[in-house]
């Protein structure tokens, strides 16, 4: 089914509302690693970006406590 522009309209509305867009680089390569790495741990690229981030952060945290 193709998206018609109320999909579109409705699509945009939402990640106004709701998410924030994060940009970031890695080494030629390296994100092919990373997709295959999400995909072998049934997550998304998105999903495990976000979660090795809260990790870090909950680890990080914990040391500074």
């Amino acid at each position: 089914m193709p998206r018609t522009e109320a999909m579109d309209r409705a699509i945009r509305k939402y990640e106004a509302e709701k998410v924030e867009r994060v940009v970031f680089r890695v080494p030629k390569g390296e994100k092919e690693k990373l997709q295959q790495h999400a995909k072998a741990h049934g997550e998304s690229f998105n999903a495990f970006i976000c979660r090795a981030i809260a990790e870090a952060v909950e680890r990080d945290t914990e040391k500074s406590e």
